[in-house]
């Protein structure tokens, strides 16, 4: 925002910022029943909470005292925003055509509740052990290796096939192009599956999604190992990739709701190492078992039995995060424990809207996708990535298998090149992160989204250098083998820094709109994924390895520039646009003027524990937008 629009937007600040203040300083102390939170569309903006009752003094030292707790500040706005509609609105926002149901046996209806907010339960302050970032640290850190465990296994299928492609062929007589769907059919499952499981977690909770998807794919790894046909495995392992995409998806919106701004991206990035590590190891254990008396099918009957374990971990162990669902628990105890039917969470009062829903999920991130340029290019960049990622499925064993000899098993060794580079990239972020942590802390917690960017630049050389460095060492059998294989340095380290920053740069350079602009990246991207496998072996047949390895370097090297452009001109593409708000740290409004806005707050929610954005009082034209302390990243 340039300094004549702060200083407009500053003008309203004041009257804004005292009464939050207050609001907000009751709701951690409890020396005050609840004030309305803004969730009702009846909420008026004129009227401040408890204005006339305290003294201007004391706003200013609440709001001082405020100040240094920001955590007390970002979990307030975070239950406010967070008890909201996700995938529909409150119930005072729908209209019903259908006639109201009599009561029965003639009674009249009851009179509403009074003081209906004394009735909606909220966490008990910002160290409520309910919430999950209260948790003990050896909790959380349990639930993060279960969950990065079913994460793994999710990954892992998917590219275990690829060693099995070879029999499958075989045995259905059909072309090694033909038996390559089993890879792009679960990747394009990929695609598909977050338009059921986001929303699901956004309105159910985490756990319920998770327990249903790990169920569901360990049903369907079981049902292609014992396929009889071609038809049936294809089908089968589309919907284990559907089912396999929730833990994808969900896991890191659990890991968002965890774990707080200056923790939560190194826990991030080890998630997002399990996602790409799985698809580089399966291939060597599927190698193994093809080549063993056990036969293809068994390369599914692992997937199945590690879906089943991560099914029952889950099952017993794994606890819900969500704060709206969080709080819908407690109301349900305490309703049944006092017997005060009255008494519920906010989420509770959620009516699904289907056409919001659709719009939330298809309309919406398709309009992103091609009416932003830092979504579309992004997006196409990233898309090139993934691609590339199950072309290396392809390409490895063109050149282990192929050039030097080596057995499916064997050949499968190289991809630990590629593991060990992402190692090195986890590495590399965790060192940078203190000096994020200093720029985040100096900025009053609000980060700047191209803060992200100089470590996707790096990344995007070193991929490139990666790609021409495979081509050029694995073409021929005079080079050693493990020269190849360090290549795998480069790009699997380019691999997880473009990927993991890219995903933090857009969620923070769209806030509200972020889980929208998530949907068009993994939509882009998963078509990438599951496309590139099927023209691989073509296209290094032709070029041959050197020259293949050459125009994939060319083209990674054309996108380099992308990260770059958006790091000089960022700023001034996202003051255009219309989704991309700029954040103002801790102007926090009551308004509901801006409809449009605050409905998407409202009925988004962000189930990925992403920030909220509320708007100014209607005399104040400029908009103020908070990123709360649940932001999380969307991998």
């Amino acid at each position: 925002m340039d300094s004549t629009n702060r200083n407009t937007a500053a003008a309203g600040a004041d009257t804004t910022a005292e009464g939050d203040a207050i609001t907000s300083a009751r709701q951690l102390s409890h020396e005050a029943p609840r004030t309305n939170t803004g969730f009702s569309s009846n909420s008026s903006s004129s009227d401040p909470p408890y204005r006339n009752s305290i003294g201007l003094s004391r706003t200013r030292s609440t709001q001082a005292d405020l100040e240094r707790r920001h955590t007390s500040i970002s979990r307030i706005q975070t239950a406010r925003t967070q008890h909201s509609g996700t995938v529909g609105r409150g119930a005072g926002y729908k209209e019903c055509k259908k006639p109201l149901p009599n009561f029965g046996f003639e009674k009249a209806y009851p009179p509403p509740l009074p003081a209906k907010e004394e009735y909606v339960v909220e966490f008990d302050g910002p160290d409520d052990p309910l919430h999950a970032q209260n948790w003990p640290f050896k909790k959380k850190l349990y639930t993060a290796v279960m969950l990065g465990l079913t994460t793994l296994t999710a990954a892992f299928a998917s590219s275990i096939f690829s060693a099995a492609i070879p029999s499958v062929s075989k045995q259905f007589e059909v072309g090694e192009v033909v038996g390559t769907l089993g890879v792009s059919l679960y990747v394009l499952g990929f695609a598909t599956g977050p338009t059921l499981w986001a929303p699901l977690s956004e309105l159910k909770g985490r756990r319920l999604p998770i327990l249903i998807s790990m169920f569901g794919f360990a049903i369907f790894q079981f049902a292609v190992a014992v396929a009889k046909d071609l038809q049936t495995v294809l089908i089968c392992r589309f919907w284990g990739g559907f089912f396999g995409a929730c833990p994808l998806s969900v896991v890191a919106a659990v890991f968002s709701d965890m774990f707080d701004n200056k923790t939560r991206g190194l826990a991030i990035t080890v998630f997002s190492m399990t996602v790409f590590s799985g698809p580089l190891i399966a291939p060597f254990i599927g190698g193994f078992i093809t080549e063993s008396y056990l036969g293809w099918r068994w390369t599914e009957y692992i997937s199945g039995i590690m879906g089943i374990a991560c099914f029952i971990l889950d099952l017993i162990w794994l606890e819900e995060t969500y704060p709206p669902v969080v709080l819908i628990e407690k109301a349900a105890e305490l309703r049944r424990r006092t017997k005060n039917w009255g008494i519920h969470a906010k989420q509770e009062e959620i009516e699904l809207d289907f056409k919001e829903l659709v719009t939330k999920n298809f309309g919406r991130p398709m309009r992103l996708l091609f009416t932003e340029p830092i979504i579309f290019l992004l997006s196409l960049y990233m898309a090139f990535i993934y691609g590339l990622l199950y072309l290396f499925l392809t390409a490895y064993p063109v050149v282990f298998q192929g050039v030097h000899g080596m057995s499916p098993g064997v050949g499968g060794l190289p991809y630990f090149g590629m593991v060990i580079g992402q190692l090195f990239a986890g590495l590399y972020i965790f060192l940078i992160q203190p000096a994020y942590n200093r720029k985040l802390d100096a900025n009053n917690g609000v980060p700047i989204p191209e803060w992200r960017l100089p470590t996707v630049i790096v990344g995007g050389a070193a991929f490139a250098i990666g790609l021409f460095f495979f081509g050029w060492t694995g073409y021929t059998k005079s080079i050693h083998w493990i020269v190849p294989t360090l290549s795998g340095l480069f790009t699997g380290f380019g691999l997880l820094t473009i990927f993991l920053q890219s995903f933090n740069y857009l969620i923070d350079a769209y806030l509200m709109f972020a889980a929208s602009a998530i949907a068009a990246n993994t939509f882009l991207r998963s078509l990438a994924g599951a496309g590139f496998p099927l023209f691989a072996r073509q296209m290094f047949s032709a070029l041959g390895v050197n020259w293949t390895g050459t125009l994939l370097g060319c083209v990674a090297t054309v996108l380099v520039p992308i990260p770059a452009v958006f790091w000089y001109y960022g700023e001034r593409i996202r003051a255009r646009s219309a989704y991309a708000p700029t954040a103002d740290p801790f102007n926090v409004s009551d308004s509901h003027d801006n409809d449009e806005a605050q409905g998407e707050a409202d009925s988004q929610g962000e189930g990925t524990g992403l920030e909220a954005v509320e708007k100014s009082r209607s005399s104040e034209r400029n908009a103020r937008n908070v990123r709360s302390n649940t932001g999380g990243n969307a991998v």
